[in-house]
């Protein structure tokens, strides 16, 4: 399994628009952080977690030609408000794109991209085909593989383009963002991945023994009202004994990448926009 992160930070970015911080001036990539998002591949099975404003430019960084699942972790426009662009997929591989989300998720979707669910769309409106998450473990299938055209260049070719994709078992994990908005992360195989939660019970920390891979959402280093903090998420991943774990969700207001990250515990690291990781 990889893990791509598509975006490690927060709801406005880094650098901040209009903020004169020296992090928001910073020239090193690693402090240049896109809205949060991630890509999962496995067996095949190329797997998007979240959808925000810098979706397109994302998945042209990262080169993604087939995707087969979107996982939405809430509602929040940061982490939605990109799923116009899955138009292309559509385009290309003629078929909707199932995106992944809890009841209050979807009916969120179905309000924002209202044009896309009507009776009789206009042509070229994304193609969602929302799939409701309960409480158990949900199985992401393989999206319907689109002829490769011979002509084709070999460098341009879908990563998958000859694949035998299996499916997914994903479990979902529950937490607060705030008090009045719920989140969910997810867990797949070794690997889980928390963003924008500012509490998770006991319970639910309980789906989390045995992870080689932690990724959890760190604001910055004070409190805050609607996310982790540095040293919660340092406690969860020690809690949980994740054998590595990267932090996400980053904001300007942690430090620079380079004097911060020496700090951090054996086994904790930043990610950054770009990092790929095995799992």
């Amino acid at each position: 399994m990889k893990l791509t992160f598509l975006g490690t930070g927060t709801s406005q970015g880094v650098p901040m628009v209009a903020c004169p911080c020296e992090v928001c001036r910073s020239t090193d990539v690693r402090d240049r952080r896109l809205r949060s998002a991630a890509l999962i591949e496995a067996d095949g099975l190329v797997v998007a977690i979240d959808a925000g404003p810098d979706f397109r430019a994302q998945m042209l960084a990262a080169r993604v030609t087939h995707l087969d699942a979107i996982l939405l972790t809430h509602e929040h426009r940061d982490h939605t408000g990109g799923l116009d662009d899955v138009r292309a997929f559509n385009y290309f591989g003629q078929s909707a794109i199932d995106v992944w989300a809890t009841a209050q998720v979807a009916r969120a979707v179905r309000h924002d991209y209202a044009y896309a669910f009507e009776e009789h769309p206009y042509p070229g409106a994304p193609q969602i085909a929302l799939r409701l998450i309960g409480n158990d473990v949900f199985r992401v299938e393989p999206h319907p593989d689109e002829p490769v055209p011979e002509s084709m260049p070999v460098e341009l070719r879908p990563r998958n383009a000859e694949r035998r994709a299996v499916g997914m078992d994903v479990l979902p994990i529950f937490g607060q963002h705030s008090s009045r908005l719920p989140v969910t992360g997810f867990r797949m195989d070794r690997l889980a991945y928390l963003t924008d939660f500012n509490y998770i019970s006991d319970r639910e920390l309980e789906k989390l023994g045995g992870l080689e891979v932690l990724v959890i959402n760190a604001l910055g280093h004070r409190p805050h009202p609607s996310h982790f903090n540095l040293e919660q998420a340092v406690e969860i991943s020690q809690r949980v004994g994740a054998v590595r774990t990267y932090l996400t969700h980053v904001s300007h207001r942690m430090g620079f990448y380079a004097v911060e990250q020496p700090k951090l515990p054996a086994g904790v690291w930043f990610a950054y926009d770009g990092l790929s990781i095995e799992i």
